[in-house]
């Protein structure tokens, strides 16, 4: 046995390595790091990081609302979303399906874009002519991530240019046009349907899209058969379509006026369709003409408001009411934050733009529709002024998202769908009629290649 001084030296021992002195030149040199990774670092952080934002939420520093800065800009949160937008989106042309266009102008091809523009149709026009103008933008189908399909079939159904009837046939074959549909089954393309009726329109999108992303202003209409187009995971709420003149910064139309000068605690100006909730604001008004303007009015003639005129009366109140009509959306809750007016929601079903990223208790207020009455009216005026206040403070920074403009804009409605779109990206595409061969070869039920899939095909 060894002796205990015997025993062999450890390899890790710190005793075996011989280490340099310390002279005052190293002592200089481990400053001088010390400081320049100091000043790199707060460097660094002044890059990466954005303005201070003036946010929704009362804890700046919340990462997961949106924020939009006091000169406009929209930092969009990073969870789930990625720390910039990087997308493909390839726009089908009118001409290169047959069908398409009559979609876009009707049966006889004479509806034009600027015809379908106003309203609450205008959204597939807008966001149509936005993609066509996108940095986004591909035109080659091979490298889009999403694909998007054209149509104006609100517009025009309602003016004559294709029946229910003629919708469904043109949009059955222009789907089966399409070897990219077919090979995601739908999953990676683009529709709009701007009204209360939704996916709707089209009477077999159940059938045939039910797969795809839905850019629609309404969620809770359902057909006869009770059956909802909105999927909560896969489409996506946008805002309605608000008058131009309105939106348009520091020349809008219509001025919203300071609180103490507004003539009503409240208001609704819409007709009554016969709608329950409707009617009871508008008997309401009869019994309390003081605090809430709610008229009778028409679809046409005297009792019918001029834009112009409307929105005077919209921004004569501190709240503007917005009860349910054919569906649970209404263009009111948009337009009311243009007036600097507190949108109150009295449509139990709404669903509302970005709620991943938007806290809509900060600049609106919802109330059961089946306590419209006096129990209102008092609450509303029980809230402070300053209170008001705050909510259209919050409203004021974040309507930019509800405006279809240009994409050298920082903060609008098209930025906020693109973010949206961004999430539903897929880097794999499958469905029931395509399969894939071990040489990654995409092929479909007869083993032929992608390549040489030829129109019109069965659809998924």
């Amino acid at each position: 046995m060894g002796s205990p001084n015997n025993k062999p030296a450890r390899i890790f021992s710190p005793h075996n390595h011989t280490s340099p002195p310390c002279t005052r030149t190293h002592q200089i040199g481990a400053l001088l790091l010390i400081a320049t990774t100091f000043f790199l670092t707060r460097l660094f952080d002044q890059a990466f990081t954005t303005c201070p934002p003036s946010s929704l939420n009362n804890d700046h520093s919340s990462p997961n609302v949106v924020h939009v800065s006091d000169g406009g800009s929209l930092s969009w949160p990073q969870r789930g979303y990625g720390s910039h937008l990087s997308l493909k989106i390839y726009v089908y042309e009118e001409d290169e399906i047959d069908g398409l266009k009559e979609l876009l102008r009707g049966r006889d091809g004479k509806i034009s874009a600027d015809a379908c523009l106003k309203g609450q149709w205008g959204t597939q026009v807008k966001i149509h002519g936005l993609l066509l103008e996108s940095r986004f933008r591909t035109r080659k189908k091979e490298e889009a991530d999403l694909f998007f399909v054209p149509a104006y079939v609100k517009c025009v159904r309602m003016m004559g240019g294709l029946n229910d009837k003629e919708i469904n046939h043109t949009y059955v074959k222009v789907l089966s046009q399409m070897p990219y549909f077919r090979r995601s089954g739908g999953r990676d393309h683009i529709f709009v349907f701007p009204s209360g009726a939704g996916a709707h329109l089209f009477r077999s999108w159940a059938t045939y899209i039910n797969r795809s992303i839905i850019l629609t202003t309404e969620a809770d209409r359902t057909d006869k058969k009770d059956t909802s187009a909105f999927n909560t995971w896969k489409d996506i709420i946008i805002p309605g379509n608000v008058e131009d003149g309105m939106t348009k910064r520091r020349i809008a139309m219509v001025q919203p006026l300071p609180l103490s000068k507004r003539k009503y605690l409240a208001n609704y100006l819409g007709r009554a369709q016969g709608k329950v909730g409707r009617l009871k604001l508008i008997e309401l008004a009869k019994q309390y003409p003081d605090k809430l303007e709610s008229p009778e009015l028409k679809f046409s003639g005297p009792g019918k408001f001029g834009r112009m005129e409307y929105f005077q009366h919209l921004r004569n109140a501190k709240f503007c009411l917005a009860p349910r009509g054919e569906s649970s959306w209404t263009l009111r809750f948009y337009e009311s934050f243009f007036v600097e007016c507190v949108p109150v929601i009295l449509s139990d079903q709404a669903e509302f733009p970005f709620q991943n990223v938007i806290d809509y208790t900060q600049i609106s207020i919802k109330w059961p529709s089946t306590r419209i009455g006096l129990e209102l009216l008092e609450y509303l005026e029980s809230i402070p002024d300053e209170n008001i206040e705050q909510m259209i403070a919050a409203g004021r920074q974040i309507r930019c998202l509800w405006v279809y403009a240009p994409e050298f804009e920082s903060c609008s409605a098209m930025q906020g769908i693109m973010w949206e779109l961004q999430r539903k990206v897929r880097q794999f595409h499958q469905s029931a009629e395509t399969f894939w061969l071990h040489n990654r070869t995409i092929v479909d039920r007869r083993l032929v290649e992608f390549s040489s899939w030829v129109p019109p095909m069965p659809l998924p």
